[in-house]
């Protein structure tokens, strides 16, 4: 059997799934053709093959033209006079699953009645922003003093993950989509988005970014929590203004948690080179380079010009990182980052009290065998 579909739903389903046309043709000699209309169209398998490869549904793939799909939630990836990408099939499905777990979790808490959370949508892109700082530090217990103390900027970023699980959200962060190690997420897309709710505030952050750089992303996406809105962001420090007010508040907050114009002014070096300089401030602050960058030229430090092409050097120095690192690691160590450590204790601890099922419980969680989902509960201590 043979499936008629048309040519700009095929070119449409693989730039959505992110795969270079090489890839696609090297699994589908036949691509070209089927696109150019060249001979026979393609059998139901083969379709049904596509659409596993493409992450696209298949009914998608059945319709006259390609749809106009959009993102659950506001799309604020973009700056001043550029336009938006088409979100690709990871991104998507990222945010759909954690909107999944996002509802179980409200429902959990309803069901124990628990009450909101006072400080989501607090607050409003008016606010000063060193004043809201300060409540953000103070509500997460985070402080300047006690991020010296962490050796390495993993031990940094999972101690801000706890203190901001502890104040009630979720933190989510994860480099691929659930747990499929073959759908990396990409970093120039999206760094992050958060998902308000008042009862089970939730945050992603992607992995696949640095680990200073992903503190940052945490800082802004709690800002969006405070300010009580869902949005998907890619916070970049390289432009004077941003597109959106939200995002240039959330931003601004964000470097003010981690690098108080106050002290930052108290340490910097004036007479030190300004890329050993903002080296030393990082490991002091535990914030990235790119951060503390920018609060140097905050605080009058450093002329636009100079930041711009310091900004310029050091990015292309952190991606070059960020395209080196290696991914993986301990499934039982990683899997409670990806799927939140509070949320995951949550429902392991239902199913096990018989609250929730198991084939829900393994859904949410990316798991497939009773034997990690055992394991997985011993290392959060559940059983």
């Amino acid at each position: 059997m043979r499936v008629d579909i048309a040519p700009e739903v095929l070119v449409w389903a693989s730039v959505r799934s992110g795969l270079a046309h090489d890839e696609i043709v090297r699994h589908f000699p036949r691509f070209d053709d089927w696109v150019g209309q060249h001979g026979d169209a393609p059998t139901l398998r083969q379709v049904e093959s596509f659409a596993q490869r493409t992450h696209t549904p298949v009914g998608m793939l059945l319709l006259p033209a390609p749809p106009e799909e959009a993102l659950p939630i506001p799309d604020f990836r973009t700056f001043a006079g550029q336009g938006l990408a088409q979100p690709s099939a990871d991104l998507l499905d990222a945010v759909f699953l954690c909107e999944q777990r996002q509802g179980w979790y409200r429902e959990h808490l309803l069901g124990l009645g628990e009450e909101p959370l006072e400080f989501v949508g607090s607050r409003r892109t008016t606010d000063d922003v060193d004043l809201a700082a300060d409540e953000i530090r103070e509500v997460l217990g985070f402080q300047v003093s006690q991020r010296a103390s962490h050796p390495t900027w993993t031990e940094a970023l999972r101690a801000l993950i706890d203190l901001v699980e502890g104040a009630g959200m979720l933190v989510m962060v994860s480099g691929i989509v659930g747990s499929n190690t073959h759908r990396v997420l990409d970093p120039t897309e999206f760094r992050g988005f958060a998902l308000v709710d008042e009862l089970a505030p939730l945050v992603f952050i992607n992995a696949t970014d640095t680990k200073a750089a992903q503190i940052f992303t945490l800082a802004h996406e709690v800002a969006h929590v405070w300010l009580g809105q869902s949005a998907v962001s890619n916070p970049r420090l390289d432009r004077p203004e941003r597109s959106n007010a939200s995002e240039q508040w959330c931003d601004a907050v964000a470097a003010e948690v981690l690098v108080p114009l106050e002290t930052l002014r108290q340490q910097f070096n004036a007479n030190a080179p300004i890329q050993d300089e903002i080296q030393r401030l990082a490991g002091f602050y535990k914030a990235s380079t790119l951060v503390v960058l920018r609060r140097i030229f905050d605080g009058g430090l450093l002329g636009w010009d100079e930041y711009r092409a310091a900004y310029a050097s050091e990015y292309e120095r952190v991606m070059a990182i960020v395209r080196e690192s290696p991914s993986g690691g301990d499934f039982y160590n990683t899997q409670p980052l990806r799927a939140s450590r509070r949320f995951s204790k949550a429902i392991i601890a239902s199913a096990l009290e018989g609250n929730t099922t198991y084939r829900e419980a393994y859904r949410l969680l990316g798991l497939k065998t009773a034997d990690t989902f055992a394991k997985l509960g011993e290392a959060l201590g559940v059983s």
